[in-house]
């Protein structure tokens, strides 16, 4: 929230409570200074002062004095007491009224009575109350004006007293009463902005779109509102301050000026208060508004959202069966599928209008971008797979009905072929031209007849795979019995017009045409998708890092970024130099032998390396570009390139295809159960799969905080992940605490292969970005001394681990009893490990066997072994 501290006023008493007094110019500050530089007080010649009251004049000596020590300290002060026309009882009174003097009192002259016999009072009075009076005052007696000049230069006495300081006491009383009124405007308006922000911060929210607008209208006016009243009081602090700078500039040619009155630096200081008052309100108000627009644009974008009705439209169309019975109920399911298709497009539109204006405010660096970027993300993918669903409906139903209108068209040319041959006479085909008549009539039939008779099974069976029915086996046997039919009726009649001629049935043998593999398809998209990311990197280096070198374009670039490209684009050299020089070669070799796609990943497994290097830079990445993300430099690099997105997209271009090699390789494998290589395949995966968690597990043990020592000489993390722990003390006293600790402790375990690293996780917010993580270090056990208990009474997903023989015990329990098998196993390996190294040294030298004995890992076969076996055995 804005908030602004208003200026503290040091001054007891204001000019405008006690203006009248003031007006009785009974006592003035001209604004002279001694030769000591102490401000000079002047208490005129005034026969009524003795009858104004001590408490009158104590508050009119206590404002004027603090009027100069606002603007310094240690002020010192010069009482000058003009009593030329008085009395020597009026001296000795003022005296006493002044004995209080509310400030550093530096010297009192007394310009004492010039009557002949006053002034011998005055000698014969001073002389024998000296005494009395120098003990409470530095008092000094003169004669005359002239002996001012002693102690004071003319140009800090005003007309009265022979000086050149020129004084008018009814100006200055309007100037400070205008002066403590402008600083009072001030406070007040530093008190509203104060409470405008305060009001701006409180506030919650509605939630309708008319109601947020509603509001941000109100807060724009009031915004331009208090703009208005900072401009008038700038304005009359303005005015003000220029009346006291006009009589300053006639006195800079004075051998010895006097010293500037402090009402300009006051007014000049008030209004400084008031300019960086304004610039804070403005820069404030500047992201509030931000940030309500973008709260209105993202709750219009949910709006959007959630009014699309794709996922209704999926449950509808799901509904719809993918095959028939007949020709006309494939008919009219192709009809509702169509119907379905066009509502379909008109909401895929207006999902893609949707998921535009989300780009669009990713674009402009919403501070809701990871959701923005996840809807945005669902509704495309619903699109998608309506879309598909639909189209794959639509072929099946389209081949359904290919299938069913063949199968009728068979049916009835069977008919047509039985009632053929049924309706033919034998008895008149016995002869020669009856038989050829026949025999003719059953070629034309079998000529007009072939697209449906000679229909290969195979093939049929192979077009047709995905909507085989019943029906199809019933066609296929009719159609064997109808040719078997033709084919004996041929031979009868041919047998009776040659007997010479034995007909053949020549049957041409059909290739056999297996399913395509896809695996070419895979092994191509891998290879030009690599391509492009090689591209991608090259365009990236050369149009953006290799810039930051470049004289030119260095006056665009901000101060935080110079000498800083290292960190903004990590180790992507590397990455470019690696993909560009070695492993886009490698898969290209693989476009004539995809069996040896694994090879090159399996070859090149350690290169990958470096992309955990790359994430582990990410965050720092990150921060920097958010930091000058606005700059211009940026925006010239990218219009160079003709870009559409900016350059944090592409520096997430490595992270993302690192995700893509595991999810290429999954397709590869899909296509590939039977070719040689898929044993290899099979180690790639595995391969880039632990990849991903190593740099997942890395990118964790970045946000360790709190550890004094270097966790790299803790060994290589081995896995991560959050647990409930409890924790107690098997040997020794018992504490109270841990009696009472029957709640659970959630914490971050770090497994590494020499330590158990305990860490709490923290949530942090960054400005108006994804809240991160962070752990916080705790305590850690040295995996030399852990030992392990693989069942816990009571829950499965629990499990133990003990420390120091079991001094102390944590009962862990997993989210899962797979998570739990899977840290189990990773325990396992280490302590095996260890005890296999020390088993080895054991042998080596026994000699040392007692000292290695002290040492052994507390570790025990029966424990690991779900405590099938007793502790004795």
């Amino acid at each position: 929230a804005f908030a602004f501290h208003p200026p503290e006023t040091t001054i007891p008493i204001c000019a405008k409570d006690i203006s009248g007094d003031l007006m009785k110019e009974f006592a003035f500050l001209s604004g002279g200074r001694g030769k000591d530089k102490a401000w000079i007080i002047t208490l005129p010649d005034n026969a009524r002062f003795n009858e104004v009251p001590e408490e009158i004049v104590s508050k009119v000596l206590t404002y004027l004095t603090s009027v100069p020590s606002q603007h310094e300290s240690d002020t010192r002060f010069i009482l000058i007491l003009d009593r030329r026309l008085d009395t020597w009882a009026s001296v000795k009174m003022t005296l006493q009224k002044i004995a209080s003097f509310p400030g550093n009192l530096h010297l009192v002259m007394v310009l004492r009575p010039t009557g002949f016999f006053q002034r011998t009072f005055t000698d014969i009075g001073f002389r024998f109350s000296q005494e009395d009076f120098l003990l409470k005052l530095p008092v000094v007696m003169l004669s005359s004006v002239s002996d001012l000049l002693t102690y004071i230069d003319e140009q800090q006495l005003t007309p009265e007293f022979g000086g050149t300081l020129e004084y008018c006491h009814s100006e200055w009383v309007i100037f400070r009463t205008a002066i403590e009124s402008f600083a009072l405007t001030v406070k007040e308006i530093a008190q509203m902005l104060q409470s405008f922000g305060t009001e701006l911060a409180e506030t919650e929210l509605p939630d309708d779109m008319y109601s947020i607008e509603r509001i941000l209208a109100l807060r724009t006016e009031k915004y331009y509102q208090l703009k208005e009243d900072i401009t008038a009081v700038t304005k009359e602090g303005n005015l003000l301050l220029s009346s006291f700078e006009e009589p300053g500039s006639g006195e800079c040619s004075q051998d010895q000026p006097r010293e500037r009155p402090g009402d300009w630096e006051t007014v000049n200081r008030l209004l400084g208060q008031l300019r960086e008052m304004e610039t804070a309100f403005d820069g404030f108000w500047e992201k509030h508004q931000l940030k309500m627009e973008q709260y209105l644009q993202l709750w219009k974008f949910e709006q959007s959202f959630q009014e699309n009705a794709i996922e209704f439209l999926m449950g509808q169309q799901a509904e719809v069966p993918d095959t028939g019975d007949s020709v006309l109920q494939v008919k009219q399911r192709l009809k509702d599928l169509a119907h379905f298709d066009g509502v379909a497009q008109d909401l895929i539109g207006k999902a893609q209008v949707v998921i535009l204006h989300g780009h669009q405010l990713a674009a402009n660096h919403h501070y809701a971008l990871n959701l923005i970027c996840q809807q945005c993300n669902e509704l495309r993918h619903h699109s998608d797979v309506l879309s598909d669903e639909i189209k794959r409906k639509q072929m099946r139903l389209q081949k359904t009905l290919d299938l069913h209108t063949r199968l009728q068209q068979a049916l009835q040319c069977c008919d047509e072929g039985a009632y053929l041959l049924a309706n033919q006479q034998m008895d008149k085909c016995q002869s020669k031209e009856g038989a050829q008549k026949a025999l003719q009539d059953i070629e034309r039939f079998l000529e007009s007849s072939s697209a449906y008779l000679n229909y290969d099974p195979q093939a049929l069976h192979y077009d047709f795979e995905s909507v085989l029915t019943s029906e199809l086996k019933v066609m296929q046997v009719k159609l064997e019995n109808v040719r078997s039919m033709f084919e004996n009726r041929q031979s009868c009649f041919k047998k009776l017009l040659d007997k010479h001629v034995r007909p053949v049935q020549l049957v041409a043998p059909r290739p056999e045409n297996p399913p395509r593999s896809k695996s070419p398809h895979v092994i191509n998209e891998l290879i030009e998708t690599e391509r492009v990311y090689v591209e991608e990197l090259f365009t990236v280096l050369t149009g953006y890092r290799a810039e930051m070198d470049n004289p030119a374009m260095l006056i665009l670039m901000p101060p935080v970024l110079r000498n800083r490209k290292d960190v903004l684009f990590g180790n992507m050299p590397e990455i470019y130099d690696f993909h560009n020089k070695i492993f886009l070669h490698s898969l290209e070799s693989c476009l004539g032998a995809p069996e040896r796609v694994g090879f090159c990943f399996l070859d090149r497994r350690e290169d990958f390396q470096m992309y955990e290097k790359y994430c582990q830079n990410k965050p720092r990445s990150e921060s920097l570009w958010r930091q000058c993300s606005e700059s211009t430099f940026f925006q010239e690099c990218q219009r160079k390139l003709e870009h559409k997105l900016g350059l944090d997209s592409y520096l997430l271009k490595p992270v993302q295809r690192l995700t893509k090699y595991q999810l290429l390789l999954k397709e590869l494998l899909k296509y590939s159960t039977s070719c040689d290589g898929v044993q290899e395949l099979q180690e790639a995966l595995v391969a880039m799969l632990d990849l991903l968690k190593s740099v997942n597990d890395s990118m964790h043990q970045i946000s360790i905080t709190g550890y004094d020592g270097d966790l790299s000489e803790l060994g290589k993390v081995l896995m991560q992940g959050s647990f409930s722990v409890w924790t107690g003390h098997r040997k020794g006293p018992t504490k109270m605490k841990d009696l009472a600790r029957f709640k659970p402790m959630q914490r971050h375990l770090f497994l590494y292969e020499k330590a158990l690293v305990f860490c709490k996780k923290r949530e942090e917010h960054g400005d108006g970005y994804d809240k991160t993580s962070s752990y916080s270090f705790k305590h850690f056990l040295k995996m030399n001394a852990v030992g392990i208990t693989e069942n816990v009474k009571g829950d499965h997903r629990k499990f133990e681990i003990w420390y120091s023989g079991r001094e102390e015990v944590y009962v862990v329990q997993a989210q899962t009893v797979d998570l739990k098998m899977a840290w189990l196993n990773e325990i396992r390996k280490i302590l095996f490990k260890q005890q296999e190294l020390i088993k080895g040294t054991f042998l080596t030298n026994f000699a040392v066997a007692s000292t290695l004995q002290q040492n052994l890992p507390y570790f025990h076969i029966a424990d690991l072994q779900i405590h099938s076996f007793s502790p004795e055995n």
